[in-house]
């Protein structure tokens, strides 16, 4: 088993640095993916939990996993896990089911629910216990336990920890095998400002070492801040498979911020080169239809002075709201007074899906 080597910035938390025997910094890693699922389906009773989903996660990046409530995202992480069994599909880890691996701990890490902790264990213990069902050495415990910053709180019992120090300890248990594949559902849940920052790095760091690192999250603020590549799906199905650049560029588009005390000339010439403008914030304007260098030619063309010139993209939240928005299963009262009723167990119209650079021949979800 590789060995860990842990750093901590003064005053801070401990962060892995780079696989025993390798360089620091970024690794090389293969363009194979670790997470294959194809055809996923999954239904229970009635209700089709999972639909025909494909999709591959790499190593070396952040993978994140967005959805509405009910999407999907824990049943297909379940389903990944062996956890629950598909009615049409396969879901691989490095090739095999997740089910036939022979020492799982040490190659899959995942935690899907903090909670799922005997309370009357210590955190210690709990970890222990789940290392010596892998024959993993009892040091192990003490090294992921500092890992996530718990070494002061090891011996106490987990039944009064929070639910931060829970995602904490959840998070030490998938490190024990010292995996090269990592799932988590909602890891940032009960997380202060400083744990959520300690596992945005944690998170990235994983990836640098050329692991992967799949993860869901509500959280989109901190997702956009964390994920290289993102998969959405919406009541089962796959909505967008792509990097967070073109995911949110090309679900909300673009538009340019303009500055100028010439107002009139440049709305003509934005017109008349197939844009639109409109008044913006403070005296500017907001231009569709062109990109940034676009309108920067046709000022510069019409003798238009510009005092500003900046493009203005979409936060993650605002694009994963566009794109599933006839996903969302439930939706407020104000929401269906403006001509927007939920539909819940409907499949509405089909959805529209977002592909990125990924694999071929996967039925266009790569």
């Amino acid at each position: 088993m590789d060995a860990w080597r842990a750093s901590a910035p003064e005053g801070g938390t401990p962060t892995p640095s780079a696989r025993g025997g390798e360089e620091e910094g970024t690794v090389p890693v293969s363009s194979n993916p670790m997470i294959e699922v194809r055809g996923l389906t999954k239904r229970y009773g009635e209700v089709t939990a999972v639909r025909d989903l494909s999709f591959d996660v790499l190593p070396g990046r952040v993978t994140g996993f967005l959805g509405p409530n009910g999407a999907g995202k824990t049943t297909t992480m379940r389903l990944i896990l062996s956890l629950d069994y598909p009615n049409a599909g396969t879901a691989r880890i490095g090739g095999r089911q997740y089910a036939s691996l022979a020492y799982p701990m040490r190659e899959v890490g995942a935690l899907l629910d903090a909670k799922a902790v005997h309370g009357g264990r210590s955190a210690y213990n709990h970890l222990l216990c789940l290392a010596q069902t892998s024959n993993l050495p009892r040091k192990r415990v003490g090294e992921v336990l500092e890992l996530v910053g718990l070494t002061e709180v090891a011996r106490k019992r987990t039944k009064g920890f929070s639910l931060g120090m829970l995602q904490r300890l959840g998070i030490a248990g998938t490190l024990l095998g010292d995996p090269k594949v990592l799932m988590f559902d909602e890891p940032v849940n009960g997380l202060d400002p400083e744990g959520i920052l300690w596992i945005r790095t944690f998170m990235k760091t994983l990836a640098a070492e050329g692991r992967t690192v799949f993860v869901s999250s509500h959280l989109m603020s901190e997702m956009q801040n964390t994920a290289d590549h993102l998969i959405v799906i919406g009541r089962g199905q796959l909505l967008a498979d792509c990097s967070m650049d073109e995911f949110i560029a090309r679900a909300s588009g673009q538009t340019v911020r303009v500055a100028t005390p010439q107002p009139d000339l440049l709305v003509k010439a934005v017109a008349e080169a197939g844009g639109s403008a409109v008044n913006g914030a403070d005296g500017t304007l907001i231009v569709s239809g062109l990109v940034a260098a676009q309108v920067g030619d046709l000022a510069f063309e019409h003798g238009v002075r510009l005092y500003e010139l900046t493009v203005v993209r979409a936060s993650l939240e605002a694009a994963f709201m566009e794109l599933t928005a006839d996903s969302v299963e439930y939706r407020a009262g104000a929401e269906e007074a403006q001509g927007q009723p939920a539909a819940p167990g409907q499949p509405g119209r089909p959805p529209r899906v977002l592909t990125g650079h990924g694999r071929p021949g996967n039925n266009g979800r790569s």
